[in-house]
């Protein structure tokens, strides 16, 4: 719920809170959080979290900095939820990593209503595909882990979903939820999934058998498109699309992710598709290794937020998409105020918005992110081809190794749009940026910390972008720009960190 400028969502006795950034704020400000007006602790983030406290309590609380008023909300603490342990009585899942639980644990899913919450105690508790519902709360354990299978079988049937911005049929994911449908609104809502254990996929090996499989069963087209074959980013890519995420939220809302560690997905980690207000916080998203190994991905969603969160990624930590052309022009639906800040990239190519944008990207807000070990930092990318628009991108306070607003040639097949994308009015204020990156052998090389590069036709270059009291880790570098204009730097230094 959203009260002022405060952002809560709690449960029975846990809470967590967050606000934007005010305009006016330094780096590092501190806060102070106040219950009732009794102080009960200071931040130097835009977040703060609050446990042990009376189930159905109901609080003021109150965010200041300095004199300067950032929020007040009322937290409404629910009432204790009964308990469904899915080892009892009458699921008898077995935490042991060989049994199957798959039809037990969907049982207890089933059986979990709004006043439940579905507990999974420590335990590697073994299992196939599951499907979630409205009012669904999970609690995971410390040392409890959902771990996915590597059999394909597992993962049927095929259900809609959209992968590299294309409606299909993909292998069911590992947490299933909502009904995929670009022309009307949310069909599932209200889900929790929190605690301290691990949601851990089939990773890499499950992707290799779907891979494979796929590429038999669809030989014959292969064979008779070598040309839109060999424009793809390598041989996988198309049998590589009907792969499973670890997290398939469609047409959902109010969904509310904490704590937990989420692990090698096939491809995609937590991908959302046509949903609004999906809170991620406080997690470990762990894929290095694995193709497409993506972190958080929202797609034609609204009101996406993350925090708090660490990724050792096999690719995008976040990738930011709203479909590919020309199916994502048609059903134009934008992903639209999306929030990430007080993250940080161990491994991986950061945070990105594209390449698949041509439902439009508007109003994208980062902060207090630490990317530096990134192979891309912050990057902005379409291809000729996307159409779309992506606008309104503010980026405060970050590390990175570079900033990229580029064409990119690959991931271009597809029906050309008819006028290229546009990417235009963003801003970039207090980031330092090192001029290396980590590549995915963990090497690290220079790279231009600046990149900006349009397109070739007339009207649609990169514009209006700001770039303000940069400073850039080595003392000489050159500045690629290219087919661009409105191009404004302020306060660029350039010095040995």
């Amino acid at each position: 719920m959203k009260q002022n400028r405060l952002n809560i969502h709690c449960t029975e006795d846990y809470a967590v809170l967050y606000w934007d950034k005010p305009a006016a704020a330094p780096r590092g400000a501190e806060y102070t959080v106040s219950l009732n007006g009794e102080a009960i602790g200071r931040t130097d983030k835009t977040h703060f979290t609050i446990e042990g406290l009376s189930y159905g309590s109901t609080f003021r609380v109150d965010v200041v900095s300095g004199s300067y008023c950032v929020g007040s909300a009322t937290l409404q603490f629910g009432q204790e939820k009964h308990r469904i342990d899915i080892t009892a009585a009458p699921y008898f899942c077995r935490g042991d990593g060989q049994l199957l639980n798959t039809d037990n644990l969907q049982r207890a899913i089933n059986d979990c209503g709004p006043d439940d919450i579905l507990y999974i105690p420590a335990g590697d508790f073994l299992t196939g595909a599951l499907r979630l519902h409205s009012d669904l709360e999970i609690y995971l354990a410390k040392g409890a882990v959902l771990q996915g299978t590597a059999n394909i079988h597992d993962y049927a049937p095929r259900i809609p979903s959209r992968f590299e911005g294309i409606e299909m049929r993909c292998y069911s994911s590992l947490l299933n939820a909502g009904e995929l449908n670009h022309k009307t609104g949310p069909n599932c809502r209200n889900i929790i999934i929190r605690g301290k254990g691990t949601i851990c996929g089939g990773g890499q090996t499950l992707a290799r058998k779907i891979i494979e499989d796929e590429r038999a069963r669809i030989k014959s087209f292969l064979d008779d498109n070598k040309e839109l074959v060999e424009s793809c980013e390598n041989s996988d890519t198309i049998p590589g699309r009907v792969r499973p995420r670890l997290i398939n939220l469609s047409n959902c809302e109010n969904v509310w992710i904490s704590g937990v560690t989420l692990k090698n997905g096939p491809s995609w980690n937590v991908h959302m598709i046509y949903c609004n207000n999906i809170q991620t916080d406080h997690c470990t998203f762990v894929s290095e290794g694995v193709w497409n190994g993506d972190g958080w991905d929202p797609d034609s969603s609204t009101n996406c937020t993350l925090f708090a969160s660490e990724f050792f990624t096999g690719d995008d930590a976040v990738a930011i998409k709203s479909g590919k052309n020309p199916e994502g022009n048609e059903i134009g639906r934008p992903c639209a105020h999306i929030r990430v800040f007080d993250c940080r990239s161990d491994c991986g190519h950061g945070i990105c918005i594209g390449s698949e944008m041509s439902g439009g990207v508007e109003d994208v807000q980062i902060w207090d992110c630490d990317l530096a070990n990134s192979l891309s930092g912050i990057e902005i990318k379409a291809t000729p081809k996307r159409g779309g628009y992506v606008r309104g991108v503010t980026v405060q306070d970050c590390i990175a190794p570079r900033v990229m607003l580029h064409s990119v040639a690959y991931n271009d097949d597809g029906t050309p749009a008819e006028t290229p994308p546009k990417l235009s009015h963003c801003f970039f204020e207090r980031l330092t940026l090192t001029g290396e990156v980590l590549d995915h052998d963990r090497s690290r090389h220079d790279a231009a910390p600046l990149e900006i590069a349009g397109f070739d036709t007339p009207g649609y270059a990169v514009e209006d972008i700001v770039f303000k009291d940069i400073t850039i880790q080595k003392p000489s570098v050159t500045l690629p720009l290219r087919l661009c204009r409105g191009i404004t730097l302020s306060n660029i230094s350039c010095m040995e960190p």
